[in-house]
């Protein structure tokens, strides 16, 4: 049997910017995983998640196509991680196989709490790693990453693909996306295999060190959010207030370059407090667009950590979810953890998880 994985991730900071080419976020992944595992079978294939016990999804081969026997299901991202990956197996000559394919996700609570850590990328990352596995074929990191986020883009369509980056990297990473108008032409043009050797314009995945003395901590307000729908309402924004849009785009990029310097030259302070600064410039993005980022709960959260010295913001598109907390490891969090369990918040204890090629 084949099993492979790929943690959940969380951003840090250059949310919204991040979705146009060349505007840098700080990601980290998750030591919370999806595990994808693979066996052979002979007459058909089963598709099956510990998550979605009463929604089995079993198959046949017809030639190279998988044909269902239903087609409401919930494996979208599954599905096109199959179809992506088993195209490039066909490149290379292997034959495909039937399989019992299983997921089983620890990004979500055991009781349904959704904590909003990327686990439609981390399943699309872990499927394509086993398939990889299974059909024997070579994966470096970043032909990982493109497979799995071009697997992603086709059924998500929008977003950075940072949460890919995150599971396939693992650690801290500094993101910057790809031109998506780029890759839609290149696919056109190119086989998958060309593709998959080609530099993509834009793409930057650099490994950041954090300072000794920094925690991250992280704090879920109990709010799921839609990320799809809250970046199509910042679409509309950006077609309508393209000035004020260009600007904040600037301001992201300025504030995330100081952060990265920051993680260079392990200065906590400036990581802290280019963290507020995000903060401010997401909030002022939410005041012009009529979007809610920074639920009441989220600023509580925030401002509750920021009395004890910590800098702290809204983690991803907002609305809900999780916020991020960056604070000396040496403070006393006592105090912080009772505020928040006090008005709802739970810490989730979780740490960065480190990918080792």
């Amino acid at each position: 049997m084949i099993s492979a994985q790929a943690p959940g991730k969380l951003y840090i900071a250059g949310e919204y910017a991040v979705v146009e080419p060349g505007y840098p976020a700080i990601i980290v992944a998750l030591n919370q995983f999806v595990t994808v595992t693979i066996e052979t079978s002979r007459d058909y294939g089963r598709i099956a998640s510990k998550q979605y016990q009463e929604n089995s999804l079993y198959w046949q081969r017809q030639g190279t196509e998988l044909v269902f026997d239903n087609r409401d299901n919930p494996f979208h991202y599954i599905l096109s991680a199959i179809h992506l990956t088993e195209q490039y197996a066909q490149t290379l000559g292997k034959p495909l196989s039937i399989y019992h394919l299983n997921v089983n996700s620890e990004l979500d609570s055991a009781d349904g709490k959704k904590y909003g850590l990327g686990s439609s990328a981390a399943v699309t990352v872990a499927t394509v790693k086993a398939l990889c596995q299974f059909y024997d074929i070579p994966m470096s990191q970043d032909r990982l990453f493109k497979l799995a986020a071009i697997a992603h883009l086709d059924v998500q369509g929008n977003g950075s693909l940072g949460d890919i980056a995150a599971s396939v990297y693992g650690g801290w990473i500094a993101y910057q996306a790809f031109d998506r108008d780029w890759l839609a032409s290149a696919r056109r043009e190119l086989s998958l295999e060309q593709l998959l050797d080609t530099q993509w314009p834009g793409l930057q995945i650099e490994l950041l060190t954090p300072p000794e003395p920094l925690r991250l901590m992280i704090g879920w307000t109990g709010t799921p959010a839609s990320t799809s729908h809250l970046v199509d309402k910042i679409a509309l924004f950006k077609a309508t207030r393209r000035k004020d849009y260009h600007t904040f785009l600037r301001e992201s990029r300025e504030c995330l370059q100081r952060m990265i310097d920051g993680f260079h030259h392990q200065d906590l302070n400036a990581i802290q407090t280019e963290i507020a600064v995000n903060r401010q410039l997401l909030n002022h993005l939410a005041h012009l667009s009529h979007v809610t980022i920074e639920t009441t709960l989220l600023k509580t959260m925030c401002d509750i950590a920021e009395h004890v010295g910590g800098a702290a913001k809204s983690s991803g598109a907002g609305g809900g979810d999780c916020g991020i907390v960056i604070i000396n490891a040496a403070k006393d969090l006592a105090h912080l953890l009772t505020e928040w369990e006090a008005r709802g918040i739970e810490p989730l204890k979780l740490n960065v998880h480190h990918v080792i090629e």
